[in-house]
């Protein structure tokens, strides 16, 4: 049964994880790595017991509380083994389920769903791991005006990915990259010359935001004063946020970033901060434990 369900985000459910042509490497990538190249053999075990013709059906399910994330990814990997393969879709990605449910249904050519059982599960293990992290921080801040920000604190190769994952928690993207966001911080400042310097720098050079990150009250007052477009309050005390709060006095949006745990971030939220940034969610999220059940 469904009842009791909850899908926190359903518009983020329909974004999907990775760009068409992102997703193809991706999956070449991950075959190649558990199959093994086209002329390598691939799985060597099903090959020599399983007849080429057997069918199998699966059931992925969870085994324990979680939000899920990276189903559809999962479902790729069976369609790239199987073209033929039936996928009946249970859940969406960002859904909240309890253990025991029942995530997707697959049937289709046994040495195919053998070969990509594995990575399928661990995608969908993986992200979901970080959506379920996320979602804890995301309802310990409920009914406060603060958001939850990841970082780039993600596994090398797998950001579009796990920050996907955080989505379907119900925190928002931070910069995907150093492409796409201006974030000045302590190094930037001491190499060019003070906070004002550095804005002023930044902001001739593109027409991206500029975000500022303050160590102190005295460089929240600098950065706003040269026009800053947002203060990340690294590190600061509780009292200190909310002196920023109140010197600030919603000129430009705060984030608050630093050493925030679960136990820590809605006393962080209630001092007033806009943002919360919490490398936490990607980097020391743990895998879930989901199943994949097979039936001849």
């Amino acid at each position: 049964s469904k009842r009791g369900r909850s899908v926190a985000h359903p518009r983020l459910s329909l974004m999907p994880p990775l760009p068409p042509d992102a997703l193809d490497t991706f999956l070449d990538a991950i075959l190649a790595e558990d199959i093994g190249l086209p002329d390598s053999g691939g799985d060597v075990t099903s090959a020599a017991v399983i007849p080429v013709d057997a069918s199998l059906q699966a059931a992925m399910t969870t085994r324990e509380d979680l939000t899920a994330a990276g189903l559809s990814v999962a479902a790729e990997i069976f369609k790239r083994l199987d073209s033929d393969v039936r996928i009946e879709m249970l859940v969406v990605d960002g859904e909240a389920l309890s253990a025991g449910d029942v995530m997707m249904r697959v049937e289709g050519n046994a040495r195919a769903l053998l070969a990509g059982g594995r990575a399928a599960l661990n995608i969908v293990q993986h992200l979901s791991g970080i959506a379920t992290l996320t979602r804890q921080y995301v309802e310990a801040i409920a009914g406060t005006d603060t958001t939850l920000l990841d970082t780039r604190k993600t596994t090398p190769l797998l950001r579009q990915l796990e920050k996907y994952a955080t989505r379907m928690g119900g925190a928002q993207n931070h910069r995907m990259g150093l492409y796409d966001a201006i974030l000045i911080k302590d190094n930037h400042i001491a190499i060019a010359g003070g906070v004002a310097a550095t804005v002023q720098a930044a902001k001739a050079a593109s027409d991206l935001a500029v975000e500022v990150e303050c160590d102190t009250l005295a460089q929240v007052g600098d950065a706003l004063q040269a026009g800053a477009n947002r203060l990340l309050l690294d590190n600061m005390t509780l009292d200190d946020l909310r002196s920023a709060v109140e010197l600030v006095s919603g000129k430009t949006p705060l984030e608050a970033s630093g050493g925030v745990a679960l136990e820590t971030i809605r006393e962080i939220a209630e001092t007033g901060v806009n943002y919360i940034s919490v490398g936490r969610i990607t980097q020391s999220a743990s895998a879930v434990d989901i199943g994949l059940d097979y039936l001849t």
